[in-house]
């Protein structure tokens, strides 16, 4: 399946804290989006692994992701090696999209950082014709995308750029929120965490003021670049 932007994710919920915005943003448009989540997320506090699962399919639907896959990378210690690059290139190549988006660059959970440079080496080595990948008994074409961005998740990094999210924060909320057993529930019995403490939520969304406050909106998703971005007019620029 040809896709239009494929986002990456360390984790399930990770796409939805960074970009969710964005993705149903292009949804609506017409574009093809999905997302690759690199681990199950078990060594998560909450939840499982299985329950992990089923949210992540939950919030796929209310997004309308055309498809989500999960590379079943080791949680807290997959690597950027050969066998993970592999994994990676082959879901570049087989769905060919025109933008990437992949986790911070710097960031308070190592497994974001971690991931960000296994991306980008893959990214990289997908467009190389010596490197053979089949699926199915089918080789691959090499391909690389031009257009590779990175969200912004925990740790505040100055944005390249923000998208204007501001019509679809209710749809990225409610995608999160699929995420039951991640977030701040006060009946839950489960260890308090980083994400489920009653603060995570607001602060996210006083992050997404923030950028949408920057750029005249009312929500904004910020995002990195690895090269500069040109554009044809300077009306391409609000």
């Amino acid at each position: 399946m040809k896709l239009n932007i494929l986002a990456f994710a360390a984790h399930p919920d990770d796409a939805e804290l960074g970009c969710a915005g964005t993705l149903a943003l292009h949804i609506a448009s017409g574009f093809k989006v999905g997302v690759v989540d690199l681990t199950r997320g078990e060594l998560g506090t909450r939840g499982s692994s299985e329950v992990r699962l089923q949210e992540a399919q939950d919030a796929s639907k209310i997004l309308g992701l055309a498809v989500r896959e999960n590379l079943g990378m080791a949680d807290g210690f997959f690597e950027d090696n050969r066998e993970n690059q592999l994994k990676i290139i082959k879901a570049i190549r087989t769905y060919r999209p025109d933008i990437i988006i992949g986790t911070a660059i710097n960031d308070r959970h190592p497994d974001h950082e971690r991931a960000a440079a296994v991306l980008k080496t893959a990214w990289f080595l997908a467009g190389l014709q010596r490197i053979k990948t089949t699926v199915n008994g089918k080789e691959q074409q090499a391909y690389r995308p031009g257009a590779f961005y990175h969200y912004i998740q925990s740790l505040y990094i100055q944005p390249d750029f923000i998208v204007d999210i501001s019509e679809y924060w209710d749809i990225k909320i409610e995608a999160i929120r699929a995420f039951k057993s991640q977030f701040y529930n006060p009946d839950s019995k489960e260890p308090e965490t980083f994400i489920s403490s009653p603060g995570f939520l607001p602060a996210l969304e006083a992050r997404a003021r923030e950028f949408g406050y920057s750029i005249d909106a009312k929500y904004g998703e910020g995002f990195t670049t690895i090269r500069n971005i040109g554009v044809r007019s300077l009306y391409d620029l609000r």
